[in-house]
């Protein structure tokens, strides 16, 4: 399984606690703020677990690649997690889509956010060096929803210091992990059918 690092956490929790048997390769999640490169990385890492005779999946949804991981995908016979991104893996496409239509000036947080925030966000673009930059980036927002996987003290009083910065409310959405369990077990299970299809075809072949 080749799989974001921002999903790390919760999908080695899955895996161990499910005793499957695969190896997870992890990519480095602060590709998400270069979405282009997420799809040459993963067919990289792919067609060399492939060479190896691996069967491959990749835990990523669209990301922001617009279709190039689906390419690779579609090229390399590959499953990939539904939707556009993590937060429909974690919350699910049509509750997702409901917050939106209720605010869309709504950003989003996961529990890998809340925890690397000043790395990953203000880092990243800078403002930690720049934060008369912050209303460039953010001054169209109206709410913060923290999808939280697993709840704790710590991370909501992390959260809730994110929204202070933001000077926007909080609301906390405990999505857990189980739909991301579900699309990881439905991955799985699609790939099982796959490489026995492929199989099967090649012993007609034969």
């Amino acid at each position: 399984m080749i799989a974001c690092g921002a999903l790390a956490g919760p999908i080695r929790e899955i895996v161990e606690r499910r005793a499957w048997h695969l190896e997870v390769h992890l990519l480095p999640a602060l590709l998400h703020n270069r979405p282009e490169r997420i799809a040459p990385r993963v067919e990289r890492l792919a067609r060399e677990l492939q060479e190896l005779g691996q069967n491959v999946v990749v835990a990523y949804a669209d990301c922001g690649t617009y279709g190039a991981l689906d390419d690779v995908c579609t090229r390399l016979q590959l499953g990939r997690l539904a939707g556009l991104h993590c937060y429909d893996v974690f919350a699910g496409v049509d509750r997702l889509a409901g917050l939106f239509a209720e605010e869309p000036g709504t950003y989003l947080l996961t529990d890998f956010l809340v925890r690397t925030f000043s790395r990953t966000v203000l880092a990243e673009l800078g403002l930690d060096r720049r934060p008369e930059l912050w209303p460039d980036y953010f001054a169209h927002y109206r709410r913060l929803v923290w999808l939280a996987q697993r709840f704790t003290p710590e991370l909501e009083a992390a959260a809730r210091a994110i929204a202070e910065r933001f000077a926007l409310p909080l609301e906390v959405l405990d999505v857990g992990a189980g739909s991301l369990e579900d699309e990881l077990e439905a991955l799985l299970e699609r790939a099982e059918v796959r490489r026995a299809t492929s199989c099967d075809a090649g012993v007609a072949r034969a």
